[in-house]
């Protein structure tokens, strides 16, 4: 397998970096989760083995999907990155979206990182337009989108 790495980017209190095999664990933790899979459109972890084939299969195949780690704790506390959107196939046009442990909900981390991928995508990865969506109940996830100035 040949697997690409994302560039790895800093901010004040993230990490941003791609995901490893050893990753799984800190996946799990939040991913199984029954209140933050739903919110993206997919179900809860059930065991390890299950991130572990997802950072497998789907992660380390896509070159713009970063692990998000806690510089203090140095645990992988959420993931974010582009997929093309498929609602506007013919405009180069990515999707951002991400997921994060609910215990660091309301901290301003994932406006933190978004921000940060919505400049790089931008200046370093030259993407024409970028999209974010979010599902209508999940209000953190609008306001993330609003406080990075899509409306």
């Amino acid at each position: 397998m040949d697997q690409k790495k994302p560039e790895t980017i800093e901010t004040e209190r993230l990490l941003l970096r791609g995901f490893t095999l050893e990753d799984a664990g800190g996946l799990y933790e939040y991913a199984r989760n029954p209140n933050v899979g739903p919110h993206g459109g997919w179900k809860p972890h059930e065991n390890i083995e299950e991130s572990r084939k997802i950072i497998e299969d789907l992660f380390l195949e896509k070159y713009h999907i970063w692990a998000m780690v806690d510089k203090k704790s140095e645990k992988v506390i959420g993931s974010i990155g582009y997929e093309e959107d498929t609602k506007r196939p013919e405009t180069g046009c990515m999707e951002l979206g991400y997921a994060m442990a609910e215990d660091l909900w309301g901290k301003g981390l994932m406006t933190e990182a978004a921000g940060t991928l919505i400049r790089y995508g931008f200046a370093s990865m030259g993407l024409p337009m970028i999209s974010i969506y979010h599902n209508p109940v999940n209000h953190r996830s609008k306001r993330v989108i609003e406080k990075c100035g899509f409306h």
